[in-house]
């Protein structure tokens, strides 16, 4: 069984409303609120301003009014990068609150949230003031003309964030956004609502304009639909279920919005007989605990070659058996609280089917004993799974690994590609060639090759097939964030035909 740590009291956020930030205010004047839980107990610590239409309709409008009168998207691209970094700062100032109020409301651990998630934030506000200075054109000469290329902000930019990893995400999509020159309103999903707040503070603390960012909380059905409508609105970045996206899409159609859209994974981490065996078996089980197993590049699926699977499989069994559940606020913490109780029952159904469909499980696969107030659960390890189950096909989401036994590189790619997703893959082998021919034969937008998760912010993010349409990173944000016009100038007195001339 999984060792525990103590669940304390958590510190008190108190039952305080949150509000909007709308136009460079906040705005606390609401006929409804909702609640956000706090996972560890399932207490609730705050209320949320619930968005009217009217409301959304006020945050896109000033949206509107900033990018097609204000200064930010006509300010020197270096004025912009000195707000941008402004911005990183003081998320770094702000980091030990950032990470409390992150952990209290998503249940995901502190050294987690604290130790990586928060700071990464703050450098991707460094990142993309850097990337600012960059959107560069390219030229075209000939005898009769120059042709060049200017970038330019595409307009105002409906960003809808994730309950993962709330602060992160939200910052991953508006920084790029702002750097561009758009303007944007962000609806934050509706279970982890908190830590956005501090991010508007940054914005507006670091001397934003009024109305370049813009914050609204409600229910994806009504204000994440309401800005998809939104004629006003040219862009559309969405992190999330793949459904939604498809649907998301559909109601777009019809003011022709620009799509990025990253969405559901099922990534499998490939382990041949030649790898670094340590190392692999760290990567295994760090690619799928991690973050409470609520990631969309998790490598839940582990392909494992044949010579070395019963071996590897018995060595992941008694680490996860060891994998410290509890207290989110504790830094000894590996696994927290998952998001919501009804996430946790979803979880728990995907533990019922795999054992309904024949799969062997090895560890966990139920709450954790003795922890009933918060949503906690037993780091759970199926072996012996067939790569057609649902528990191999579809995405759980939690901390659950599924283990399936390949023979052979071709074997490995074909299992590997077997899904509907595209988001990830991961391959361990001291074989350069072979690392080549399986990281290029597995159909996913990102491969890591004897490596873990590790984002170059310089590189393209995104997915294939079901999990996504574009990709964000580095100079390819320009591609979502930017229209890309082509001026053409005459050096010459070209022939120009004379329709209508007198003969």
């Amino acid at each position: 069984m999984a060792t525990t740590t103590t669940v304390e009291p958590q510190q008190e956020l108190g039952t305080r409303t949150v509000g909007h930030f709308i136009d460079g205010q906040f705005a606390y004047d609401a006929d409804e609120t909702f609640e956000t839980q706090n996972p560890a107990d399932n207490t609730v610590i705050a209320h949320i301003t619930k968005a009217t239409p009217a409301d959304l309709g006020r945050a896109v409008a000033a949206a509107r009014k900033a990018f097609d009168e204000g200064p930010w998207p006509r300010m020197r691209s270096a004025e912009r990068a000195k707000i941008l970094r402004k911005i990183g700062d003081l998320i770094i100032e702000r980091a030990p609150e950032i990470a409390r109020i992150e952990t209290t409301d998503t249940g995901l651990p502190i050294a987690q949230t604290g130790g990586a998630q928060i700071p990464r934030a703050a450098d991707n506000f460094y990142f993309f003031a850097e990337m600012a200075n960059h959107m560069d054109g390219t030229a075209y000469h000939s005898p009769d003309y120059l042709n060049y290329t200017v970038q330019r902000p595409a307009g105002v930019a409906g960003l809808i964030t994730p309950w993962n990893l709330p602060f992160m995400l939200t910052s991953w999509k508006v920084a790029p956004c702002l750097a561009s020159g758009c303007t944007c309103v962000v609806k934050p999903a509706s279970w982890t609502p908190l830590s956005n707040e501090k991010l508007a503070e940054c914005i507006r603390d670091a001397g934003m304009p009024d109305g370049v960012f813009n914050l609204v909380y409600g229910s994806g059905e009504t204000i994440g639909m309401g800005i998809v409508k939104d004629p006003n609105v040219q862009l559309i970045s969405f992190t999330g279920e793949t459904v939604t996206g498809q649907a998301i899409m559909r109601e777009g159609a019809e003011t022709m919005k620009r799509y990025s859209m990253e969405l559901g994974g099922k990534s499998p981490i490939v382990v041949f007989a030649d790898a670094d065996y340590e190392r692999a078996l760290d990567a295994a089980i760090f690619g799928v605990y991690s973050l409470n197993g609520e990631r969309c590049t998790a490598s839940s699926r582990c392909l494992v070659e044949r010579s070395i699977y019963d071996r590897f499989v018995a060595d992941l069994a008694a680490r996860v058996r060891n994998i410290r559940v509890g207290d989110p606020m504790d830094k000894a913490t590996e696994i927290g609280a998952l998001i919501h109780p009804s996430h946790l029952d979803s979880v728990l159904e995907y533990v019922e089917v795999g054992k309904a469909e024949g799969a062997r499980l090895i560890e966990g696969g139920g709450r954790m004993p003795g922890m009933a107030q918060g949503n906690y659960m037993q780091p759970t390890l199926f072996a012996d799974v067939d790569n057609r189950m649902r528990i191999a096909q579809e995405e759980i989401f939690g901390p659950v690994l599924v283990v399936i036994p390949f023979d052979g590189e071709e074997e490995a790619v074909r299992l590997a590609s077997d899904v509907k997703y595209g988001l990830a893959g991961y391959l361990w082998t001291s074989d350069v060639a072979k690392a080549n021919r399986v990281a290029q034969g597995i159909q996913c937008g990102m491969v890591w090759v004897n490596s873990q998760n590790v984002r170059d912010l310089r590189t393209p993010f995104g997915g294939a097939k079901e999990s996504g349409i574009g990709r964000e990173g580095g100079h390819y944000s320009w591609e979502f964030y930017c229209e890309m016009k082509n001026i053409a100038i005459a050096l010459g007195n070209h022939h120009i035909p004379k329709f209508g001339a007198a003969h």
